[in-house]
């Protein structure tokens, strides 16, 4: 992964545009001595990134605070942020303390401001997935190679599988595309295939189980039914680690044991499996490390 951020970014270029947003976030994080850590008054701030439904991460989002709060002596807050590049800033300024993150994210986070991983998410047993191309199962892209001088829509700049997974694919073998179009979540990458706004795009891959889909083409079966049959897999990429939950470096480890060993148990109930998997895609966690 970092063969990747250095293939498509300077360092300069990257914490370059973190540090714009870190000079909108400070005056917000200039405050007056704050209370301990976990209180009602500074509560345990968990954070989740832009990757599915608003409304989605709204609901669930809650499920994991009540929880959280029933089984820590924690009080949480939770933030919705636009972008994944606002996750890592917020780290450096002490507005986040706890994530749930995209892969490449947590490295642009960790080499930064020193994150810990503490726990990885697993999908029906796997801990790993990837990219997926997609086109209009009607339209001129077959292959790989006809990604090539295409209008496509990837996810995010710092997305691993919606972004730099994908296009560094692209580029190895030649096949640049002529224009590139961010969409901001996987889902509006397959809608925008869908309705034809783009000739096609990638997004994260997981494989189908209990008959069902289980891509990035799930997030929008309510809106369109016909998905699998209108937007087809043309390609998958190498395998890329899950997602994991990283902590802030400086929350005591005491608090990090306890909220970690709430997560786990929290997924391990039928209501907090269903919120983690309607987030995150994942039916399970495990205890994980920087390594």
């Amino acid at each position: 992964m970092k063969t990747l951020m250095k293939t498509f970014f300077s360092a300069g270029q990257f914490f370059g545009a973190l540090t714009l947003v870190a000079a909108a976030l400070l005056p917000a994080s200039c405050t007056s001595r704050k209370a301990e850590l976990g209180t009602a008054e500074n509560p345990v701030k968990f954070f989740f990134t832009p990757s599915v439904d608003a409304k989605v991460l709204e609901d669930n989002s809650k499920v994991i605070q009540d929880f959280l709060e029933k089984n820590t002596p924690y009080k949480f807050q939770v933030s919705i942020p636009q972008s994944y590049i606002a996750v890592v800033e917020a780290f450096g300024t002490k507005r986040a303390d706890i994530c749930g993150i995209n892969t490449f994210g947590y490295i642009l986070a960790h080499e930064k401001y020193g994150v810990e991983v503490k726990l990885t998410v697993v999908r029906r047993g796997l801990s790993t997935y990837q990219s997926q191309f997609l086109a209009r199962a009607d339209g001129t892209i077959r292959t790989l190679a006809d990604f090539k001088g295409k209008k496509v829509a990837l996810v995010d700049a710092a997305s691993a599988s919606g972004y730099l997974v994908p296009l560094k694919t692209l580029k190895d073998k030649g096949y640049d595309p002529g224009q590139i179009v961010f969409a901001g979540k996987h889902d509006n990458v397959v809608s925008m295939i869908y309705q034809g706004q783009v000739d096609g795009g990638a997004t994260f891959y997981s494989p189908p189980s209990e008959n069902r889909i289980r891509d990035a083409r799930e997030l929008v079966l309510t809106q369109y039914p016909d998905v699998e049959k209108k937007v087809k897999i043309v390609a998958l990429s190498d395998p890329i680690p899950n997602d994991p939950i990283i902590f802030r470096r400086e929350m005591p480890d005491e608090m990090k044991e306890k909220i970690a060993g709430a997560i786990i148990k929290l997924v391990g109930t039928p209501e907090g499996r269903e919120a983690f998997e309607k987030i995150f895609g994942a039916t399970d966690v495990k205890r994980a490390t920087d390594a």
